[in-house]
């Protein structure tokens, strides 16, 4: 083995001044190979002018881009109560619905507005309808024959999917049988709307269709995105809503409403979602509290408020799930939250794991109804259409198409 003293360290970048140079005095940098001070200058300070800033502090969870930021508005405003939905009266005048929202003030409008007012006011009296019932429970009256109608439309629909299998393909989502499936809703959209108005037997709703068509088509997904989200849901309820406005839905089938139709349309919407892969619309990732719906939470937590024994933390006993998601909405939607998403809960849904603190389920629905106006359907489809009602003489049903709509004028 050779002497490490016959080996000269390698000549440094720097040089090395002999001793007893200039260089040796004051503080002068020293030579990282004989440790003598070398003739190269120290580098100058930092400098907050000239440099860039020292990395920021990043927290392990970082928040997503698209979290809701408007938490403070969201406590401040005051729970949505339930209102009467204002009838339309005859003549009508029927029309097929238009773009009207191009920017937030839109919005901001269209909130202000009469029927944007009543319109929250009728998801929150459909929530108040339900207060302690299970899906199983009998309902106060008899179906009326709208709801029949309605469930025989949902019927129709779930049907195209058993004829419409998804095709082969690789991508993660959207199946693009559904466009096929979206297609048959299309061509036969008038004559599933037809039998719903048949059971009012007046001659003031013919034509209804052309302006009703259009929330149903909207209320199932977009067949060129081949996704779906709380947008689509809310032009489900709109559509609700204009039969309510023509005094097809009264609120004596308000319980009746939500037990069972809006029940059936949830579960064809899951089929739906299995089966050809629905992408979610505007989701808000981990900071949603579902990838695909907002009203089932509202409704679920209106069944379990004054619960004996079920609380808003039950959501974690995987018993309450298995046994009672069939009978509670809310439940029902926790259990597909589990099932699609891998890791723990409070990862992939900590708001979700944070409403699970609240103490009793009459707060969850409370603050669901605010959040809905701020966070949910009214805001997160991108291109809205406008629902209009009784604008001066023309006597249409309603008001905005695709979620966050507006109304031209009040008066």
């Amino acid at each position: 083995m050779s002497n490490p003293e016959s080996n000269p360290p390698p000549p440094s970048a720097t040089s090395c001044p002999p001793p007893g140079s200039a260089a040796h005095a004051g503080h002068a940098p020293l030579c990282r190979s004989c440790g003598a001070p070398t003739t190269t200058p120290a580098p100058p300070p930092w400098s907050a002018s000239s440099d860039s800033p020292p990395p920021a502090y990043r927290p392990i969870r970082m928040p997503a881009i698209n979290a809701p930021t408007n938490t403070a508005a969201i406590v401040l405003s005051p729970v949505p109560q339930p209102l009467p939905v204002p009838p339309a009266s005859p003549p009508f005048a029927f029309q097929v619905p238009a773009k009207r929202i191009t920017s937030p003030d839109d919005i901001a409008r269209f909130h202000a507005s009469v029927h944007g007012r009543h319109f929250l006011g009728f998801v929150a009296a459909l929530s108040a309808s339900v207060h302690g019932r299970k899906l199983s429970d009998p309902l106060p009256s008899p179906p009326s024959p709208v709801v029949s109608a309605l469930l025989e439309l949902i019927s129709a629909l779930s049907a195209f999917v058993a004829s419409t299998p998804p095709l082969p393909h690789n991508s993660r989502y959207g199946n693009p049988a559904f466009r096929l499936w979206h297609e048959k809703l299309s061509d036969s959209a008038n004559q599933l709307i037809a039998p719903i108005m048949a059971t009012a037997g007046s001659p003031d709703l013919a034509g209804a269709e052309a302006e009703l068509a259009p929330y149903l088509l909207d209320s199932f997904g977009n067949a060129t995105r081949i996704d779906y989200g709380t947008g689509h849901e809310t032009n489900f309820a709109a559509f609700l809503y204009c039969l309510a406005r023509l005094g097809l839905i009264t609120e004596a089938d308000y319980p009746a409403v939500v037990l069972r139709v809006f029940a059936a349309y949830l579960d064809l919407m899951r089929t739906l979602q299995d089966t050809y892969l629905l992408e979610p619309a505007g989701s808000h990732g981990v900071w949603g509290l579902d990838d695909y719906h907002f009203l089932p939470f509202i409704f679920g937590a209106a069944q379990l408020i004054d619960h004996k024994y079920m609380k808003p933390k039950s959501i974690h006993n995987p018993d309450i799930l298995d046994n009672f998601s069939k009978e509670y909405m809310y439940l029902a939607c926790v259990a597909y939250v589990k099932k699609v998403k891998k890791g723990p809960f409070a990862e992939h849904s900590p708001m979700l794991d944070d409403i699970s603190g609240v103490p009793h389920w009459k707060k969850v629905n409370s603050g669901l109804l605010k959040m809905y106006k701020a966070e949910g359907g009214l805001k997160q489809y991108p291109k809205p259409l406008c629902f209009e009602a009784n604008v001066q003489n023309t006597h249409t049903i309603m008001f905005c198409k695709y979620s966050a709509w507006m109304q031209k004028t009040d008066r």
